[in-house]
Parts: structure tokens; C-alpha cells; sequence
């Protein structure tokens, strides 16, 4: 991009205050804010100005999950079928991990985090350990994708060298960096978080499979022939990855996707929960929900909304193909986002100060034609670390751990 191209995208789009920032820079610095300018998906940016920020949504119903007790019935068939799948080498994993452990004080890539007592356990190798439990089993390894972001990548990759991958083949690991998407203020004006660089966040983690392609790494699934992924994210230290129960219920259901799902604590846990939006599987967030939805019950008297996702899903490959240039929702959060002011200080809000735009997993649900919603128990599957203390916290997660026999 010229000069004058830039100057002329950055006026267009009423930036002129980061054409001032880019004047005041060596070649070096023009080139790299440059860069990130020509990346830019303005449509997006557009959206901090917009007069609806909220997605619509379409009608809403509950969709039934395949229960633990029906899993339990046909747990030898699912996971013989799961195996085999793996055995095939048709199963991949592919671990989210582009954030930052910032809620829980650590300045360093979330998986680095130490949640040990007595002896060093670290997020990622309490989930390389819980994927070796299937590959133990299989009597072969499944080839794992981690998304690192900007941010965190050279730290997240010579932490895998540091730990020599936890006991994984490096062979069947490869790494890649999720796509970045500027912050903005409430009136759409770009932030800077450098005098030579936008303030640039990972994009959510909606656009994993849009990542793996534009880095090179989804020819590596093909080449292996990988006919389904497994996507999970780094927080959750108990859930099972490439679990071949799940596989297999999958394969066996004839849908193109699964999703992991707990029974909701309360009606009103803060959690999203898989339904069906307009005759399609999808997912509505707890705060869309309506009290009557949160309290409608059937004859039972379970919740008629009762199964909480927890980031544990499963794709067809060739089905994410076909949706991968589909215009997924962009959703329009606030945040407190450091930025360089103008005159070159550093500030830290206390109070969101403007808008991140994040593409999220969940939406791609909506975009295929059917879903599994498959039912694990949350005291053996679900320890999400998102906190410090208190709920979904690494004291819970520690606790549920144990329950568990792991020994920290």
C-alpha cells in the first residue's frame, strides 16, 4: 500500500489521527502500522457505530441431548467405533490457546499458568496428560493443532520445547496463530497500544478453521486425511479431548457436529445453551434467554433449556469447508482496553473504554444442518479456569482435580 493510498483509507474511514501517528515514524514503523492498516476489515470497525449492536434472533426451541444414562447403555459400541476412527487416523484435536492468563494474574499465555499445590502442574500439561489417556488406549497418537495468537505465540511454542511437549511426539503437534482484529473506542476511532502499532486482539475463537487455512495448517489435516476435529478450549483442565465415547455417539448419530454439554446448575448459571434457532441447532446465551425460557420446564420437570455447552465440539471437515467463507455474526463486546494516548502516555482504564470484535465457535453450530448434543457430567468433565478464586476458579478447578485422583 502507498502512501497515498493509506492516507486516503485512513481520512475515508475518519482515522486522521492515526495518519498523524504514522507521519511521526521511521520507515521501519511506517511499515509495520501500514501493515496492520491494509488488514483492516472495516465492515467490522463499522460496527462500533452502528445503531444495533445486538445479533437478532431467529425462533427459539429446546433441543434434547443424547443423555448419560443412553451413553452408558451404548458406551463399548461408541467407543469401539471411536477407536477405530482414530486408529484410521480420521480424528484431529485442535486446542485453543491464543489468550492471555490476565484474570488470573499472570502476564504469560493462559496454558503456562501453574495450578499445582505441591508440585508444578501447568494448564497444558494437565491437557496433553488427559489427551495421552486416549492415545494410550488407541495405541496411536492424533495429530494436535494449537491456535496461538500474536500475543502469545513464541512464548507459547518455546514453553512446549522448554517442557519437550509434555510426553506428546512433536511430530503431531503443529502450531498456529489465530487471526488479529483492531480495538476501537465508542466512537469507532482505532487505538493504538504502540507509536508503531494498532491495538491488535486475537479475533475470538469463531475463527479457528478460517486460521488454519490461511496458515498453511488445514493442508496438513487434509494430507493426513483427518476427517473430523475436535475443538477444545485451554481453561477447561478435566475435559476429555478426542474422546472416542464422543467420537463414536457422533459418527453413530449421523450428524456433521457434536457438542459437549453439562445439566445446568441452576436455571439462572450463566451459561450458553444449546437449542434450536429457526429449525437449526444453535446456541443462545444466558443473557438473550427470557425468564420464560429459563424457567419453562417439561413434564419431567427438568428445564426445557437444561444443557449448558462448555467449548467441547466436534466437526465434519469437509462440512466446515463449505462453510468456511459463510459471513459468520461478528459480536461487538466492551472491554478496558489500554491504548498510547496522543501524546505518547500509557494509560490503563479501570472502566471499559471501547469495543473488541470477536467471531465465537458457537456461531458456527447455527451454520451447519444438525448438532449432537451429547451429555457429559460436569464433576468429570467441566473445571473451567476463568478466575482467580470463586466460582470457575483455579481453586474450584483444583478441588474438582482431586475429586478426580489427580495429584497436585
Amino acid at each position: 500500500m502507498t502512501e497515498n493510498e493509506l492516507s486516503g483509507l485512513l481520512i475515508e474511514h475518519g482515522q486522521e489521527h492515526i495518519l498523524e501517528a504514522y507521519k511521526r515514524l521511521d520507515e521501519e514503523g511506517k511499515n509495520k502500522l501500514s501493515r496492520q492498516v491494509e488488514r483492516i476489515d472495516w465492515s467490522i470497525v463499522d460496527m462500533a457505530v452502528s445503531e444495533e449492536l445486538a445479533q437478532k434472533r431467529g425462533r427459539l426451541e429446546p433441543l434434547s441431548a443424547l443423555e448419560v444414562p443412553e451413553i452408558e447403555k451404548n458406551k463399548e459400541q461408541y467407543e469401539a467405533q471411536g477407536l477405530a476412527a482414530i486408529r484410521a487416523g480420521k480424528v484431529g484435536a485442535v486446542l485453543l490457546a491464543g489468550g492471555q492468563g490476565t484474570r488470573l494474574g499472570s502476564d504469560g499465555p493462559k496454558g503456562k499458568y501453574n495450578i499445582g499445590i505441591t508440585r508444578d502442574v501447568f494448564i497444558f500439561e494437565r491437557l496433553i496428560r488427559n489427551l495421552l489417556d486416549v492415545t494410550d488406549k488407541a495405541g496411536c497418537f492424533v495429530p494436535l493443532y494449537i491456535m496461538t495468537s500474536d500475543k502469545n505465540n513464541d512464548e507459547t511454542v518455546a514453553f512446549f520445547e522448554e517442557k519437550n511437549y509434555f510426553g506428546y511426539p512433536k511430530a503431531f503437534v503443529k502450531f498456529f496463530e489465530q487471526e488479529m482484529a483492531p480495538s476501537v473506542d465508542f466512537n469507532g476511532k482505532l487505538y493504538m497500544e504502540a507509536k508503531d502499532s494498532l491495538s491488535l486482539y486475537p479475533n475470538g475463537n469463531g475463527g479457528w478453521f478460517y486460521s488454519m487455512a490461511v496458515t498453511g495448517v488445514l493442508k496438513d489435516v487434509k494430507d493426513r486425511g483427518i476427517e473430523w476435529l475436535n475443538i477444545f478450549a485451554v481453561d477447561n483442565v478435566l475435559q476429555r479431548i478426542a474422546d472416542p465415547v464422543f467420537v463414536g455417539a457422533t459418527l453413530s448419530s449421523g450428524c456433521v457436529s457434536g457438542a459437549k454439554v453439562v445439566r445446568k446448575a441452576d436455571p439462572n448459571e450463566k451459561v450458553g445453551v444449546l437449542c434450536l434457532e429457526d429449525g437449526k441447532p444453535s446456541i443462545v446465551e444466558y443473557y438473550e434467554m427470557t425468564d420464560e425460557m429459563i424457567n419453562s420446564r417439561e413434564a419431567n420437570g427438568d428445564l426445557s433449556y437444561n444443557f449448558g455447552v462448555i467449548l467441547n465440539y466436534l466437526f465434519r471437515v469437509d462440512k466446515l469447508e463449505e462453510i468456511m467463507n459463510e459471513k459468520m455474526p461478528v459480536h461487538v463486546v466492551e472491554k478496558k482496553i489500554p491504548y498510547i494516548s496522543e501524546s505518547g502516555g500509557y494509560v490503563k482504564p479501570e472502566e471499559p473504554n471501547g469495543y473488541k470484535f470477536e467471531l465465537l465457535v458457537l456461531d458456527m453450530i447455527h451454520l451447519l444442518d444438525n448438532c449432537l448434543s451429547f451429555e457429559v457430567v460436569r464433576d468429570y468433565e467441566f473445571a473451567p479456569i476463568k478466575n482467580k478464586t470463586g466460582v470457575d476458579s483455579v481453586e474450584s478447578a483444583q478441588a474438582l482435580l482431586k475429586k478426580n485422583g489427580v495429584q497436585l
